[in-house]
């Protein structure tokens, strides 16, 4: 047995060859005609998902809310939020989950809660512990500050001028307790003091309350942003998101999480997720290394082509997105473990942001599933996102439901940056977190089939013609394509953990590499544009492959030059031994 293979067997893990099904709950499916979807929706849906060959579902925060932020302002954390059902129905969806070996992992927001969850409002009265469950400030002379705050009394503005990633200040007034508190989120959302061991101590009993009723993992939300530098000084005014510097990987965050994972976490099968926003890879070296995480989520790749902050978003460069993505590939091989998502829900649909949503959209979602599965890595994919779901038309503000999305566009007019919604559409469009949002697609009956009511967020109007209903009947589609995925996937232990190396470093057009395990290789050929392009494949890197599988039909072997259609995947492996399941091509007619 080769070293590579012993390795490969030490290393072995559920969550390293799973593939992950992101739900969000709202906007999934109506079992009940209120037009917003629920628990028991989900549960009528588990055989699609049993169907589709996914592993595990990561589903977004269900705990009951006031909604602020769809969920994430939680004001109960062992509670669920009504109009999704109850704990019964929560319990019915795990226990069919399991019924068909698909593991269940839940959101953990625990930077901040709701303003209505009942630390804080102990908190606001300084009832005893509770008192410091927040960060709490008395505010800043008007005189000796250089920023202004609308909010509190007259003579003062907030404690220091950080900005909130919603926009505006990052603090809060509140009149019963006569102080400011910090939000680096909506103003509903106050960030929890994790410096107060009491907080660290209830949160890792909740932990394993939920634990302990059987789930596989937590999807941890902005996790690196529970260490703030003490003091909470000022930030740099100049410097992007003020006060970033003192909030992202603060000084006490592996601190924080490794004791999170000695104390909550029993064993490392279970699956933990650390959203980690501004991370670099020696951040993450970190978090999965010493501190114990499994993986985390890496914002750079999904950065590529923003000038500046998020609303200012231009044609992102296939050659800044390969160095971005073989960056984190190498980063990790030897310590720890890649997440590989191009989408989530706050995140724009992927078609339309990676590939063509137009007359390649097929096609282009076929090749960037194809980047997903092939890359080493756990492959997260987000609901609809298997049926190549594009972004969706907003035409006026009274449309938005995202609290980020509003925000931006009420200060956008308001500073006069604009003078109209119609000003800033475009961006709203591209990037506004309501494009993952919409609701799914399952048929071209009236709201898509998901709802008989009326939906909480319009339906994007292209649903007859992109919906589960025809992917699932056309076996050219792309949900066929994502299901073959998966399977060549399952059956390959060499795309689970063989080594990457990327070729072509600096090709516009294509995306190259390998992958390797002991005797084993792959050879991966994206043409990631709407024009033909060539490939000359370096010597012995295409020897004694065959295709394994193509988005459109292609030569068996890869010989010496590969010409590429627009948006042509394609996928050579080693020949397989009569064990591994056979040859499959998925070609579209576009």
């Amino acid at each position: 047995m080769s070293e590579a293979v012993q390795r490969v067997r030490a290393d072995r893990q559920w969550w390293k060859e799973a593939v992950v099904y992101q739900i969000y709950p709202k906007s999934f499916f109506d079992s009940d005609g209120d037009g917003i979807g629920d628990l028991a929706g989900i549960t009528e849906q588990v055989d699609y998902l049993d169907a589709l060959g996914v592993d595990a579902v990561w589903l977004c925060p269900v705990y009951d809310s006031p909604q602020a932020d769809n969920g994430y302002d939680i004001s109960d954390y062992r509670s669920i939020f009504d109009t999704y059902g109850d704990l019964a129905d929560w319990e019915r969806l795990l226990s069919e989950l399991h019924d068909r070996d698909i593991r269940l992992v839940m959101d953990l927001v625990v930077n901040h809660t709701s303003s209505e969850h009942e630390w804080f409002q102990r908190s606001r009265r300084r009832e005893g512990e509770y008192a410091d469950y927040y960060h709490w400030r008395d505010g800043r002379p008007a005189a000796e500050a250089d920023y202004d705050t609308d909010d509190g009394p007259a003579d003062e503005v907030a404690p220091n001028n950080w900005e909130s990633i919603f926009g505006g200040p990052a603090w809060a007034y509140d009149e019963e307790r006569e102080q400011w508190y910090l939000h680096l989120f909506d103003e509903s959302q106050p960030d929890l003091n994790w410096e107060h061991e009491a907080v660290r101590e209830d949160v890792y009993e909740m932990m394993g309350w939920w634990l302990d009723r059987g789930i596989d993992g937590f999807r941890m939300d902005v996790i690196n942003l529970v260490s703030k530098t003490p003091g909470l000084p000022d930030g740099d005014p100049d410097g992007g998101l003020v006060g970033a510097e003192h909030f992202m990987n603060g000084p006490k965050v592996h601190d924080y999480l490794s004791e999170l994972v000695a104390e909550a976490i029993p064993d490392d099968d279970i699956l933990t997720v650390g959203e980690t926003p501004g991370a670099s890879v020696e951040d993450a070296q970190r978090f999965v290394g010493e501190d114990g995480l499994s993986m985390v989520f890496q914002f750079e790749h999904v950065n590529v082509g923003h000038e500046g902050d998020k609303w200012s978003l231009e044609d992102y460069s296939l050659v800044e997105l390969k160095e971005s993505l073989a960056r984190w590939q190498n980063g990790l091989a030897d310590e720890g473990w890649n997440s590989l998502y191009l989408s989530n829900h706050d995140q724009p649909r992927t078609v339309s942001r990676f590939g063509d949503d137009g007359r390649y959209r097929d096609r282009s979602a076929k090749l960037l599933g194809t980047l997903l599965y092939t890359l080493q890595g756990t492959p997260f994919v987000y609901q609809g996102q298997e049926i190549g779901m594009t972004n969706a038309p907003f035409e006026s503000k009274s449309e938005l439901r995202d609290v980020e999305s509003i925000n931006f566009v009420e200060e956008a007019i308001e500073s006069g940056a604009a003078e109209s919604y119609e000003d800033v559409r475009d961006a709203v469009e591209t990037v506004g977190r309501d494009n993952a949002r919409t609701p799914m697609q399952w048929s071209d009956d009236e709201n898509a089939g998901f709802t008989d009511g009326e939906p909480w967020l319009k339906v994007n109007p292209n649903y007859d013609a992109i919906n589960v209903e025809q992917a699932r009947a056309d076996p050219d589609s792309v949900w066929h394509y994502y299901r073959e995925l998966g399977d060549l996937r399952a059956d390959r232990d060499l795309l689970v953990y063989g080594t990457f190396d990327l070729l072509a470093p600096d090709d516009e057009q294509v995306f190259a590499y390998t992958r390797t395990l002991a005797d084993e290789r792959a050879l991966v050929v994206l043409n990631v544009s709407a024009q033909a392009a060539t490939f000359a494949v370096p010597d012995e890197a295409g020897d004694d492959l065959e295709l394994a599988i193509a988005n459109v039909n292609a030569p068996e072997t890869p010989g010496s030059t590969v010409e590429l259609d627009p948006y042509e995947a394609r996928v050579y492996l080693t020949p397989a031994d009569s064990t591994d399941r056979p040859t499959t091509t998925n070609s579209d007619s576009t």
